[in-house]
């Protein structure tokens, strides 16, 4: 089947009901999705389906055919997730680090359908992603801060 992953077209042999995330990881070799809970209940496995976050883990690869699937390999090349990946930087978000590729999916997302996110906006739109560190003040501000970048953010990259 073919998918269209991070604007490129990526043929996969899987079946229909293999989780994205084991053809994301196993068969493409895209190991920056992590898997967390297996049941959808983290998010560490975010990816953006159309742009609308989905867990990987519980998404049969067949329901993705057809639509744009962007992961954390190719967020930069969004503008709102070049903005939350340089915000995550430059307010040091990451502790630990593994739910963070599922928190920065997400939070590009939030952005892109809602560019000036209230509290509740952010606190809704991320409320499915679990750090285990506590990071959400950190989270929180650094969505914040993506909101009020400039569109053309760039630190050299």
């Amino acid at each position: 089947m073919q998918l269209t992953i991070n604007g490129a077209p990526r043929e996969v042999d899987a079946p229909p009901d293999m989780p994205l995330l084991w053809v994301l990881r196993d068969l493409l070799g895209m190991t920056g999705t992590k898997f967390g809970c297996g049941v959808a209940l983290c998010g560490a496995c975010t990816v953006n389906l159309d742009g609308i976050p989905r867990r990987a883990c519980v998404m049969p690869v067949g329901a993705a055919v057809g639509h744009a699937i962007t992961t954390i390999e190719g967020i930069s090349a969004t503008p709102s997730g070049r903005k939350v990946q340089h915000a995550w930087l430059d307010l040091e978000v990451v502790q630990c680090g593994y739910c963070q590729s599922g928190q920065i999916v997400a939070a590009a997302a939030l952005l892109a359908k809602n560019p000036a996110p209230t509290d509740t906006d952010i606190d809704q739109a991320m409320s499915g992603n679990i750090c285990r560190c506590g990071t959400y003040q950190r989270i929180r501000a650094a969505i914040k801060q993506a909101a009020h970048a400039p569109s053309t953010v760039n630190r050299g990259d």
